[in-house]
């Protein structure tokens, strides 16, 4: 996995990490959002550090837009989680997308989907409660929604864009 930090690729995290906040202010339910899609394509696209570091921060965006309404340790959870969504995601795809894209995505979409949308849920049970089970169909459905965007958004990419990416 290469890492190479030039000013190119900080503007590139600098436009995710917005267009984040933007779906951060497209609000479901509470600080359920869509600010994760960007993180998803920077995981498929980019790789899963600067993923996480999307996630991360978009979920706090979002978190601090609705007041933190779980409060702020819980919502740290929560964005940590998010953070090993990604990484998960990313992995899910780089492994099997040299055998067959459309099987690839669609297990991405599946794996980033129950690690954002139950797991997520299940991991803030000690904390939060039976309340937690409220929130994983929404959740859910909002989950899948962004990772499937991001796969299209990926998919119609111009191929010399995902080249430059390749690794």
């Amino acid at each position: 996995m290469k890492s190479k930090i030039n000013v190119k690729s900080i503007v590139l995290l600098g436009l995710f990490i917005a267009l984040s906040f933007i779906g951060s202010n497209i609000k479901i339910l509470s600080s359920i959002a869509f600010d994760s899609m960007p993180a998803y394509l920077t995981a498929i696209l980019i790789g899963p550090i600067s993923a996480a570091i999307v996630a991360v921060l978009g979920h706090l965006l979002t978190a601090m837009t609705s007041g933190f309404p779980l409060s702020l340790p819980v919502h740290l959870i929560i964005s940590f989680s998010m953070a090993i969504t990604m990484v998960v995601t990313y992995f899910a795809f780089k492994v099997l997308r040299k055998k067959n894209f459309y099987l690839a995505a669609f297990i991405s979409i599946l794996v980033g989907t129950i690690f954002n949308g139950p797991i997520s849920c299940l991991v803030l049970l000690p904390m939060l409660g039976k309340v937690v089970y409220a929130f994983i169909p929404t959740l859910t459905v909002v989950s899948a929604v962004n990772v499937l965007i991001a796969f299209i958004v990926y998919y119609f990419l111009p191929k010399t864009i995902k080249d430059k990416f390749n690794r």
